[in-house]
């Protein structure tokens, strides 16, 4: 430690919010440069390389094959899927001296489909697995939490080609299975929901989340099924349609200074003398959406009053469309919308798409807004006086809501994504025409998978779910060092003695941080429990005793064991 280049720190820095960003900081294995981007000293730079290690294990298990393309990259490509424009502000575009486009690799489809169509043109070849372990980039508008969530990351990518459909799904598996090899090895606690595919496109989808506070992913789970899934993709369980011959007529009530849904509950209870809930009344929220390539529109969406618009399910139901919120400018240039008393009659009079939430069946009665100020209409019945275009999902998704699959409620939690497994299809051979000759003389177009780790962002994981009031603990699969020895007695003999186990340790193949630095015993043991190393071996007072103290980082465990059998000790404890 003398010569490693690690500087620890005392204080948290100002800029970290999360556990993992404070203590990776802290104990030295990553330095910010900006925001969303930073430099990997060398302790951080070994454990980011172990869990690149046991990916590329994983991977080769199931006969993937490791390639690297470059992370520059030309905008042809992704101006024939649309991606150049679908990817929106959170792509890095540079031109070159010359002015030609090119971005930085947020995701590599389209590169290894025209790879894989640049040198294979038989069945022969097929089924094929490709991956690299390699820097992404994505202008994130909120970089925060370190390495949880950066601008430039590091992440195994890999795709499947395969002939059959029946194929695709034999390559998901084996992604699938080797994920949870992965994530056992590294002792992330996690759960595997099911998933939107958001610009990726494709069919199945699945989310691996690492359960954590720290998440910006929050799925749900039915405790009684095991039904999981990110909240972006919950299906709204919708009620059966309800006959509405006799219902009375819908009336329009004077409501005044009502703009908002509390205000409306509480006049409508006095005009109706009961309790009215929230939940009876039809909130109309208005965005303007605008395709890749196309002009903004206007869209009305009806959701029940008690609940608001979830940002992030609004976002995947209206994939791959921007999507924003009116402003001013926007009402004035379309008198019809009358603010906090908008109905659905003024939007289908006036040619606005209006997608309403899976529970306005037909048949269920609303409070709405009656499209003049002051006013709110009661009784409005879907189906009968007024047809929405259709349904989105966009409201928010609660605890206690009926699980999609009918057996029980949800549970809501926070993860962090840490892998996603797609079943693309042919949406990119497709666009770049990727066909084989066939076993029977036809052109045969190969469907793909495509699958993603989030290797750098695994390290912050470990760090977030395997850390005390101390410092960090890594799991020794991926520690720096198999055993962080220290010297904790100013005895020459005792250095002596230290030095000689650490070179025993070194020769039998276990990697040894020897503390030799000229501080105090305090602070060396606070490094240690900082840094995190799994298994802590002190040489100090007891050596002129014959004996050296084991102390174990996760359990806090210590014992002195014999310094004539500390070297065969220590061995069995590093290799379990």
């Amino acid at each position: 430690m003398s010569h490693l280049f690690l500087r620890t720190l005392r204080d948290d820095p100002a800029d970290a919010e999360v556990a993992s960003h404070k203590l990776l900081v802290r104990a030295g294995y990553v330095r910010r440069i900006a925001p969303g981007v930073y430099s990997w000293l060398p302790l951080g730079l070994k454990v980011l390389r172990q869990v690149e290690r046991v990916v590329r294990e994983e991977m080769n298990g199931i006969g993937a094959q490791e390639i690297s393309l470059p992370a520059l990259l030309p905008r042809d490509p992704y101006e024939t899927t649309n991606r150049w424009t679908e990817y929106g502000d959170s792509l890095f575009r540079l031109q070159d001296r010359k002015g030609g486009d090119y971005l930085l690799g947020p995701t590599h489809e389209e590169m290894f489909a025209l790879t894989v169509k640049g040198e294979y043109n038989s069945y022969k070849d097929f089924p094929v697995t490709l991956y690299q372990i390699q820097a992404k980039y994505r202008d994130e508008e909120r970089p925060r939490a370190g390495i949880l969530r950066g601008r430039e990351f590091i992440m195994k990518d890999s795709y499947s080609f395969d002939l059959t459909d029946e194929g695709l799904a034999s390559s998901y598996r084996a992604h699938r299975d080797a994920y949870e090899r992965i994530f056992a090895r590294l002792g992330v606690k996690y759960v595997i929901v099911s998933a939107t595919s958001g610009a990726m496109g494709g069919s199945a989808s699945e989310e691996f989340l690492a359960e954590s506070d720290a998440g910006e992913d929050t799925y749900v789970r039915c405790l009684e099924s095991g039904y999981a899934a990110n909240v972006e993709a919950v299906e709204t369980l919708a009620p059966e349609p309800i006959p509405f011959d006799g219902l009375p007529d819908a009336v329009v009530h004077d409501t005044p200074d009502t703009p908002t849904i509390e205000s409306l509950v509480a006049v409508a209870s006095e005009i109706l003398g009961r309790e009215v809930a929230g939940a009876e009344t039809l909130k109309n929220i208005l965005v303007k959406v605008r395709q890749p390539g196309g002009e903004w529109e206007l869209l009305g969406i009806g959701i029940p009053g008690d609940r608001e618009v979830d940002d992030k399910r609004l976002e995947a139901s209206l994939e791959p469309a921007e999507v924003e919120l009116l402003g001013d400018a926007d009402f004035a240039a379309n008198p019809f919308l009358v603010k906090g008393y908008i109905g659905p009659k003024a939007l289908l009079d006036n040619g606005v798409r209006y997608l309403v939430d899976p529970r306005v069946v037909d048949g269920t009665s609303w409070i709405t807004g009656a499209d003049e100020t002051g006013k709110h209409v009661f009784g409005l019945v879907a189906g009968r006086d007024f047809t929405p275009d259709g349904t989105i999902e966009a409201a928010e998704v609660r605890d206690g809501d009926p699980s999609p699959d009918g057996a029980g409620a949800l549970v809501s939690a926070r993860g962090i994504e840490i892998g996603h497994v797609f079943q693309l299809g042919r949406k990119y051979t497709d666009a770049f025409a990727v066909d084989v000759l066939g076993e029977n003389g036809k052109p045969v177009r190969p469907t793909m998978g495509s699958y993603g780790v989030g290797v750098s962002r695994l390290v912050a994981v470990i760090a977030e779910q395997q850390h005390d009031d101390k410092g960090l603990r890594w799991p020794a699969e991926v520690a720096p060092f198999g055993v962080h020895l220290v010297i904790a007695n100013k005895d020459d003999a005792a250095r002596e003695g230290a030095e000689g186990l650490a070179a025993d340790l070194d020769k039998a193949g276990v990697e040894v941080l020897l503390d030799d630095r000229k501080a105090s015993p305090g602070v060396k043991f606070k490094d240690s429990e900082l840094i995190g190393v799994p298994l802590v071996v002190v040489v100090g007072r007891g050596w002129s005793e014959g004996n050296v103290e084991l102390r174990d980082r996760f359990t806090g465990e210590s014992r002195e064991v014999a310094v004539a059998s500390a070297l065969d000790e220590i061995l069995a404890a590093v290799r379990g």
